[in-house]
């Protein structure tokens, strides 16, 4: 079977990505982890642009599309670092007035931990007093995080968890682009460091795990299958943080450097795969079906 994209999920795919690179671009993400703060006409454009109503039926004022097509927006997300609770507020879309437009932000506890949880105007999902949560410093700058005492991680929505695979192949993508660009650019003994066999290899290392889990991801997306979501959930977290493990290689003492973005991809991507149970539920939700 072959998976190809319509022409109209390329054309939302691409009207992501440009939308992204003119509100929020390398400058924006600079802007962002130097004065962190949830910035609310994003937000609501985002909104406009059918973000968080994607998946709800036109009849209700939605965009009228499925799952697939939530994947290929969020993997822009991903792709470009955007910051906020997206996956809170686009699962509130249906339930939550002003989530679909972009007009409420929505926070979610998920294993007693909530992404921006100050920012929010309505926090749903989970038991726990939020009053009560107590702010974390978190290893992702673009992130705040609090926990919720006494909430403990439940079943995984396998909707969030492809949510948030898709997410994470956007981020090794991104690692990939940014190492293969260096890697041409970066000259050491006269020749780009891309001519040195090492680089090659840790370059053509992470296009196969990102390509590996664009196929896992992309046909989770079309089965909705809790086993298939497992699969995807966990070669999308491998590519996401080896792959920026890699980036950071590449680039060598630069990448741990405000200099470069290329530490924040690391950072992201370790701080979503502790969302919806982490990789942790997937493998033993894989594991248990194997021996059964």
């Amino acid at each position: 079977m072959r998976f190809r994209l319509t022409d109209e999920q390329e054309s939302l795919r691409d009207g992501m990505r440009t939308l992204l690179g003119r509100r929020f671009d390398g400058a924006a993400l600079r802007a962002a982890v130097a004065a962190p703060g949830l910035d609310r006409e994003l937000w609501r454009e985002l909104g406009a642009a059918g973000f968080f109503a994607l998946r709800l039926p036109e009849a209700v004022g939605g965009v009228g599309l499925g799952l697939p097509e939530a994947v290929l927006v969020f993997e822009e997300a991903g792709r470009a670092l955007l910051t906020g609770p997206l996956l809170a507020t686009h699962l509130a879309a249906a339930d939550v007035a002003g989530a679909a437009d972009g007009e409420t932000v929505v926070a979610r506890v998920d294993g007693g931990l909530v992404e921006w949880l100050a920012e929010a105007d309505v926090v749903t999902e989970g038991a726990g007093d939020v009053s009560e949560a107590v702010p974390l410093r978190s290893v992702d700058p673009l992130t705040p995080l609090h926990r919720v005492p006494g909430v403990r991680a439940g079943a995984p929505d396998p909707v969030a968890v492809l949510l948030t695979a898709a997410e994470q192949l956007g981020t090794a993508v991104r690692a990939c682009e940014l190492a293969v660009q260096h890697a041409r650019t970066r000259v050491q003994f006269g020749q780009p460091i891309g001519a040195f066999q090492a680089v090659k290899h840790l370059c053509a290392e992470m296009l196969v795990r990102a390509e590996t889990a664009r196929a896992a991801v992309y046909a989770a997306a079309v089965t909705a299958d809790p086993l298939d979501v497992a699969a995807a959930r966990l070669l999308a977290d491998e590519a996401a943080v080896a792959g920026a493990r890699d980036c950071l290689q590449v680039h060598g003492g630069m990448g741990f450097t405000w200099e470069t973005e290329v530490h924040l991809l690391l950072k992201r991507a370790w701080v979503r795969s502790q969302r919806g149970g982490g990789v942790t539920q997937s493998e033993e939700l894989l594991a248990a079906d194997l021996l059964g």
